[in-house]
């Protein structure tokens, strides 16, 4: 298990990104009093989002979650900026923060969130976002509309709309993310790289929403591994389009039997995917049946792809370096 570290030892952790005294560090524990007694120790996450003391200009804010399961909902907003979220566990699955509203019981798919994240920079490491809503309709585990977001280590659990990832750019690595329905949805620029993409019954890994063609947006799956549970046979999909210009690619992601040969779907039955920008390069495994994939999916050269390497395609006009940022985290 990790041990809580002091606020000198944690600042250290994030060396290089500059104004390290102006960080502040808080914990979080399920066993710290109901009522705060202090400024760095607080019961639950959405406390400590509430009342931790605000960083410097340049600091982050790092709350440091103690093994437990948090039975709460939790919203980093914008002014928050730079909030890491870091589990002390031996694993991802020591902390879970978890909720399960879902869009009847919430009043709408997007306020069913277990965690939103507004603020720009968000990071999390080590733990898991659960909606435990289950098969209920839609049932967000975690919403990021965020810039330069980086989630590394984490598990983010649910059923349908598991994850809202509908804004800014987004680093996913090393992960795990579960679900059934249009689990990954939205319109950021997302990398989810080195991760395990899990679907639970018949149904939609994205649900991507770009609106214009020439929109820097997208989904990019790199050095993936899709899994699937026991679908009795019946199929599922790596993507459909929520909105006309959904862009989804694959770089050499590993793909199970009971992915569909066809591989994409329209929205809705007999509609089209004219518009979308849906691409491959490198798939394998036993759902690879790339000479099957929908007309007008794409399968990429290694020039077309390249630009899809999250070095490139999240830089922006800032050159912000996803790998730089996700390789400080611990």
């Amino acid at each position: 298990m990790r041990h809580f570290l002091s606020s000198i030892m944690v600042v250290g952790l994030w060396a290089g990104l500059g104004a390290q005294a102006q960080n502040v560090v808080v914990r979080v524990s399920p066993d710290a009093p109901r009522t705060p007694v202090s400024d760095d120790l607080f019961p639950t996450v959405q406390m400590a989002m509430d009342h931790a003391p605000q960083p410097g200009p340049a600091g982050r804010l790092i709350i440091q979650i103690a093994p437990g399961v948090y039975h709460e909902r939790v919203i980093i907003t914008q002014n928050r900026p730079r909030t890491t979220l870091q589990g002390m566990g031996s694993s991802p699955q020591d902390v879970v923060i978890t909720a399960a509203e879902n869009a009847k019981s919430a009043g709408g798919t997007f306020f069913s969130s277990t965690v939103e994240a507004y603020g720009p920079e968000f990071e999390a490491d080590n733990l898991t976002f659960q909606n435990a809503a289950g098969p209920t309709g839609q049932a967000v585990a975690l919403t990021v509309r965020s810039d330069r977001a980086v989630l590394k280590h984490c598990r983010i659990l649910g059923d349908q709309d598991t994850l809202f990832a509908d804004y800014g750019r987004q680093y996913y690595v090393d992960d795990y993310i579960e679900g059934g329905v249009d689990f990954i949805f939205g319109d950021a620029a997302a990398v989810f790289a080195d991760s395990e993409i899990h679907i639970v019954r018949p149904g939609y890994l994205t649900a991507q929403s770009r609106t214009q063609p020439n929109q820097a947006t997208g989904y990019v799956f790199l050095h993936d591994r899709i899994t699937a549970a026991d679908m009795g046979g019946r199929t599922f999909f790596l993507g459909r389009p929520w909105r006309s210009y959904a862009r989804v690619v694959f770089l050499d992601t590993e793909m199970p039997a009971s992915l569909s040969p066809q591989g994409w779907t329209a929205w809705t039955r007999g509609g089209s995917i004219a518009g979308t920008f849906y691409a491959e390069r490198g798939s394998t495994g036993p759902g690879a049946r790339l000479n099957s994939r929908l007309a007008g999916s794409y399968q990429l050269s290694a020039t077309q792809a390249a630009q899809f390497l999250p070095a490139t395609f999240l830089a922006g006009s800032d050159h912000w370096d996803p790998l730089a940022a996700a390789a400080r985290l611990p």
